[in-house]
């Protein structure tokens, strides 16, 4: 999810640790937890710092190690031990901990639901999960829980504490809910895309929009890539794209000279649905390397793009998205 939802989310975690009545009496501990929760929830984040060395190191980095499985017990440590200290709730060490521990998690388990992925089951695989089923933004449940909060501020400040927690035990009964809803929304729509282009072994990618009415699909065969959307229920295939003609591209001599650059290594370390396709330009050539995955109004915006000189040595190499932040696909 994107940082402001993680953050909101975080506070309506601490309005949820109000069920147990010693957070809701005790202002130290409220506050700790709040603490905590804010931060456990965009502590997974901050590989962010990676883009310091360039957008490359932070592919390689993003959501890896720190959304790893070591990583949800380390970071609740590191957070609720200071925590402990400056609020002075040292007798309520493991509360504050657990409360930090769930944000932590709270954190990875929206993003395992993400098209971007995550490698959540480092150390132990290095294997990209991702389960296509929410935006990196989604508009029902950032209103949701910003409609908790605000009543939690302006409502019920200084009032009851368990009746807080009972409102968030509601939005968080609602919020995975409404997440078990476009699950199998998107288990329907998958085998909807498969019936209709006839590919049942097919593997397929659904990517959520903002509507809950509208997705991208691609789904790859032996031979194509096809990508298309699904609006109100009716699937429409827009692009596709040949992989024989890319399993050539890519024992082609140009495309090889490509593959030793930092860009391409990390683009290949991350991407699953790759295609390749190179063009000669008037000083040398051109080669672009892609994830089909993502892909908006029949381009494919992410992905690597090496220019070469005659000799086909590498001249430089972007890395990166090319497409405003606002435009899909939200990943």
């Amino acid at each position: 999810m994107d940082t402001g939802s993680h953050l909101l989310f975080g506070v309506t975690l601490a309005g949820l640790a109000c069920l147990e009545p010693v957070v809701s009496q005790d202002p130290n501990l409220t506050h700790a937890i709040l603490a905590g929760t804010l931060i456990g929830s965009h502590a997974p984040d901050f590989d962010t710092l990676a883009r310091v060395k360039g957008y490359t190191n932070y592919l390689r980095v993003h959501r890896g190690i720190t959304h790893s499985l070591p990583a949800l017990f380390v970071w609740p440590i590191l957070l609720s031990l200071p925590l402990a200290a400056i609020f002075g709730v040292w007798d309520h060490l493991f509360s504050l901990y657990v409360w930090t521990f769930i944000a932590v998690v709270f954190h990875v388990f929206l993003d395992l639901f993400n098209v971007y992925g995550v490698q959540c089951f480092r150390p132990f695989s290095t294997k990209w999960h991702h389960l296509d089923t929410l935006c990196l933004y989604e508009p029902f449940l950032f209103a949701l829980h910003t409609m908790g909060a605000l009543i939690w501020i302006f409502v019920w400040h200084g009032s009851g504490g368990l009746h807080i927690g009972e409102m968030f035990a509601l939005i968080y009964a609602a919020t995975f809910l409404y997440i078990a809803i476009r699950s199998e929304q998107r288990k329907r729509f998958m085998k909807l895309v498969k019936r209709e282009l006839k590919l049942e072994d097919g593997i397929c990618h659904l990517i959520p929009s903002l509507s809950w009415f509208r997705w991208q699909f691609v789904i790859e065969s032996e031979t194509q890539f096809y990508l298309g959307e699904i609006r109100d229920g009716a699937v429409v295939t827009q692009v596709e794209y040949s992989k024989i003609d890319y399993n050539q591209e890519q024992s082609h001599p140009i495309v090889k000279a490509t593959m030793a650059t930092d860009g391409v290594r990390a683009f290949l370390h991350f991407a699953q649905r790759i295609h390749v396709c190179w063009t000669e330009k008037t000083d040398g050539y051109e080669v672009q390397w892609r994830d089909v995955r993502f892909w908006h109004q029949r381009k494919l915006p992410f992905g690597v793009n090496v220019q070469l000189d005659r000799e086909m040595n590498v001249v430089s190499d972007k890395l990166g998205w090319d497409k405003k932040a606002w435009d899909p696909p939200y990943v």
